[in-house]
């Protein structure tokens, strides 16, 4: 698992998420042994006349290479399932919640979520100067290693560790390519990612989601008023907005839909019948091309209320035009889309009905509604008037992006999560709409405090409040947020709430295993014929120093199950062998992972199988509960009873 992760790190270029998308869509130009066919492309250009870019340019920074690289590792974590959430209120959930670092759980999730993520919205460190954002990777490599991976001299390891621990724009892009390369292979194919961000930097991060996005997949710059003026000095500018970058994953797919008419534009739809309230326009046409000539078959007579014939006429007397033609008219007239009235003079007029229901308008990038207060203020009425939480974004924020981005059923990823604020607006709309959005939240675990050199606990920076409210980890009150939130919903909309509301989340925690497990992995060695300790344990909560009650079976049997695609609600049976119980997955995969397995649990799963008690493709093996005898009995076995059987080691 992890071994097996590492040694496939070892051998990653910075290239290798650039080829492996290359080779998804453009197999063809590949040959046996993965090597790109440069000469073949070119052909096919030079036959499609493809004319070649000749005076582009491209976003360069220190630490470049080192972050495309990191784009197309393997995780170096595990998934550690939270059995007491998982097991209780979050049961029956569909939406998740991950607390740990985004880039490792955005690298857990490219197997089974690829292409399946709608709406992507962050909030990414702003890299304001002020302690909000560092470079936190510690560059785990040797220089050598360092030298090797990128073809890099003495100097060049120099510049690429200066930005650890900076807050330069070449230590923030660093920060952030990995994390949007990875974001974008989740994104559907009709998706759309939203990024909130300020002027700091603003111009990196569009350049560099036109390096990762395509410049053709730019969508809009929105411009959010926020309501909080920064800065007091008379001599500078005020700076009273932020701004939200919009890219489609294909623009060819990219739609919006309408949004709600605010009460100012609803407030001209004054006039009101039985259907509803509405607005009239002439259906004459007015402005250019009104001419009679000009559309000759939107040229004819109209009977009035009063018997009479109507023609079109301009204000000169001039024969004019309808808006539409005869057909379409007679479809208004049996809708009651038609009304009449009188002019000036005395005489009838048609007028097209526009009704107030349905209508919607196209958004705009400039938000004026959408203010750092009102986020504020949501916070601290959750929590009881405590400022726990600094700098949210509003929920009516969030809700905006969903209802223009996608429908009632959509999955949205937010992997800065902060408070939550996205589950929030998530279960808003579900609740409004009897929607079924589903949510995915990561966060990682910041503390509220540091730990002085006599050991007392000392509250961070703006961590006080949360500090003192008992939270010791952002990630803890973006969960009570969610709680909180969502009790609130259910209170407000007691006889509304659609009766399939979900208003939890299942609880995983991305940790890394501890020094000793480590150890133990390397100094492993799979040819003994006794095992030394049972590493599965060290995989638990309890090896891992984490709440959660998770068993070790539990946390691998969780990661290799995204690592092999599968939802974290598939359909897992135990199955026993003798005493021995093992995983059965879909009806298909079948996961044996503690320790203890011997001959005559070989002999138990030989005879399931070959009696057709249990159909399996694949059975998954975790290495280390194995000696080589027991092993090698099982792999002869399988061999000899069905060799389609694929067994997979894991280390």
């Amino acid at each position: 698992m992890i071994s097996d992760n590492e040694k496939f790190n070892m051998q990653v270029k910075p290239n290798s998420a650039f080829l492996n998308e290359l080779k998804s869509k453009l197999p063809e130009f590949f040959d046996r042994e993965g090597n790109f066919d440069l000469d073949k492309f070119k052909r096919q250009l030079k036959e499609h006349n493809i004319n070649e870019l000749s005076d582009g340019y491209q976003l360069n920074f220190i630490g470049k290479d080192y972050a495309r690289r990191q784009a197309s590792e393997m995780p170096s974590t595990v998934i550690v399932p939270d059995e007491k959430q998982n097991r209780g209120e979050g049961k029956d959930s569909k939406n998740l919640f991950f607390t740990g670092d985004n880039l490792e759980v955005l690298r857990h999730l490219q197997a089974n979520y690829t292409r399946k993520i709608d709406v992507i919205y962050i909030d990414p460190p702003y890299n304001t100067g002020n302690d909000d954002f560092v470079y936190p990777d510690a560059f785990e490599y040797s220089d050598e290693k360092l030298k090797e991976m990128f073809g890099i001299d003495d100097d060049e390891v120099k510049r690429l560790k200066s930005i650890q621990g900076k807050s330069s724009h070449s230590a923030w892009l660093t920060f952030m390519y990995p994390r949007l390369v990875l974001a974008k292979t989740l994104l559907a194919d009709t998706g759309v990612i939203y990024v909130s961000i300020d002027d700091n930097e603003l111009s990196n991060l569009k350049e560099l989601m036109d390096h990762i996005f395509g410049e053709i997949n730019f969508q809009s710059i929105i411009s959010r008023l926020t309501g909080t003026p920064t800065g007091n000095g008379i001599t500078k500018f005020v700076n009273m907005q932020d701004y939200i970058l919009v890219y489609s994953k294909n623009s060819n797919n990219f739609i919006t839909n309408g949004i709600p008419l605010s009460e100012e534009q609803a407030s001209i739809y004054n006039e009101e019948d039985e259907v509803g309230r509405y607005l009239t326009r002439s259906l004459r046409r007015t402005g250019g091309e009104d001419k009679r000539e000009d559309r000759p078959t939107m040229y004819f007579g109209v009977e009035a209320p009063d018997g009479s014939k109507i023609y079109p006429k301009g204000p000169s007397g001039y024969d004019s035009r309808w808006v539409v033609g005869p057909s379409t008219y007679q479809k208004m007239l049996k809708e009651g889309k038609i009304a009449w009235k009188k002019n000036k003079d005395g005489e009838w007029q048609p007028y097209q009905k526009f009704y107030l229901d349905g209508r919607t308008q196209q958004p705009s990038n400039i938000w004026d509604n959408f203010g750092n207060k009102k986020a504020t203020k949501e916070v601290r009425n959750l929590f009881k008037g405590e400022k726990i939480f600094d700098y949210p974004k509003p929920v009516s924020l969030i809700s905006q992006i969903l209802k223009i981005s996608f429908d009632e059923g959509s999955t949205i990823l937010d992997f800065f999560a902060g408070s939550s604020t996205t589950a929030d607006a998530v279960m808003q709309l579900n609740a409004q709409d009897s929607g079924h959005r589903k949510y995915i939240m990561v966060q990682l675990p910041e503390k509220t405090y540091t730990v002085n050199s006599d050991g007392k606990e000392v509250p961070t920076k703006g961590g006080k409040a949360a500090y003192e409210a008992g939270f010791k980890s952002i990630d803890e009150i973006s969960r009570e947020r969610i709680r909180r939130a969502a009790a609130k919903i259910k209170s407000d909309n007691d006889l509304t709430l659609p009766k399939d509301f979900d208003g939890s989340f299942k609880h995983y925690r991305v940790v890394n295993p501890t020094k000793q497990t480590l150890e133990d992995i390397e100094d492993f060695d799979p040819d003994n014929t006794t095992l030394f300790t049972d590493m599965v344990d060290s995989f638990s909560s309890k090896g891992l120093d984490i709440a959660g009650d998770a068993t070790g079976e539990q946390t691998i049997l969780t990661t290799w199950l995204a690592k092999d695609g599968y939802s974290f609600d598939a359909d897992i049976k135990k199955i026993d062998f003798d005493g021995y119980e093992a995983s059965l997955v879909e009806d298909s995969r079948l996961y044996i992972i503690n320790n203890g397995w011997s001959s005559k649990n070989t002999e138990a799963l030989l005879n399931k199988i070959g009696t057709h008690q249990i159909i399996v493709q694949t059975i998954v093996l975790f290495g280390y509960s194995f000696n080589i005898a027991d092993l090698r009995e099982l792999e002869i076995g399988l061999k000899q009873l069905d060799g389609n059987i694929n067994l997979l080691k894991r280390y």
